[in-house]
């Protein structure tokens, strides 16, 4: 392989990454890679398909293939307390939700999970699931309940309330049950490439890293120049995104073991599936 071949790599297409993005704009940086925006469903299938060298990837995935991966140190995409954009939107209060039809949105892997493992084992509620586009009008027509993540996630929960509907923010959820960060996606490269290329690797994570933690310096002013394009205030975005959690340190590491255990309870990992950091 070329060591002069910019790295392909993956962006999440919604609002939680346009820090990371403003700043590799303002950095320069984003010329030093192949960038390619998506969802994260599809994000997800081009990292593990050998499409792209190195990208975001939700916990789920990450722990199914953590063999063919290697995770980049201090940098994901998760909360220690409410996200604002990780909901589960209900005609009634999740505790009266046992029966209910749920509808999952289908751009996401770990957030539905969460939201099952939370009605299942926190809740104690047995509904049935269905898989759809990220639609809320749509999703609560035929369903009594959705589960929605990103972009469409922030504006319900913003709008839920004026609807009649109710909103549980799964980020605030999961930290009230366990008291841990609640990280629903890592940065991580192919095995293979990381061990050909790894000076390539060490400087996509050192720019991410830098970006985000320029933006998030300068929180106001991208929320400003985000609100011109987006449908919500600087205002807004600024909350949002100082709620969000970059980060990838110890306390997110045990708040993704326990999310291992919790989600093994309904096979839907590995029990013993653990993910290695990259040493850079």
């Amino acid at each position: 392989m070329s060591s002069l071949r910019r790295p392909r790599v993956g962006h999440i297409d919604f609002l939680n990454c346009l820090p990371l993005y403003d700043g590799l704009v303002r950095s320069g940086a984003l010329l030093d890679v192949r960038l390619r925006r998506e969802t994260p469903d599809v994000l997800n299938g081009l990292l593990l398909s050998g499409a792209l060298d190195i990208g975001p990837i939700s916990l789920v995935p990450a722990l199914q293939h953590a063999r063919e991966l290697v995770v980049l140190p201090d940098l994901a995409v998760g909360s220690d307390g409410p996200v604002l954009s990780v909901v589960l939107v209900s005609k009634r209060p999740v505790e009266d939700l046992d029966g209910a039809h749920i509808a999952l949105g289908s751009t996401s892997r770990t957030s539905v999970l969460l939201a099952q493992m939370l009605l299942a084992q926190r809740y104690q509620v047995k509904a049935s699931f269905v898989t759809t586009p990220p639609d809320l009008g749509a999703m609560m027509r035929s369903a009594d309940a959705a589960v929605l993540i990103g972009d469409p996630a922030l504006r319900a929960t913003y709008e839920a309330p004026g609807l009649g509907l109710h909103a549980l923010d799964l980020g605030a959820a999961w930290r009230e049950w366990t008291g841990l960060p609640m990280v629903f996606a890592v940065w991580a490269a192919r095995r293979d490439y990381a061990a050909e290329q790894p000076d390539q690797v060490a400087a996509v994570q050192r720019s991410f890293r830098a970006s985000l933690t320029s933006s998030l310096e300068q929180v106001e002013e991208v929320a400003a120049r985000a609100a011109q394009w987006e449908p919500f205030d600087a205002a807004t975005l600024a909350t949002y995104f100082r709620a969000l959690d970059f980060r990838l340190g110890e306390p997110q590491l045990e708040g993704i073991r326990e999310f291992t255990r919790r989600a093994a309870l309904l096979d839907a990992v590995p029990a013993d599936a653990a993910l290695e950091l990259a040493t850079l």
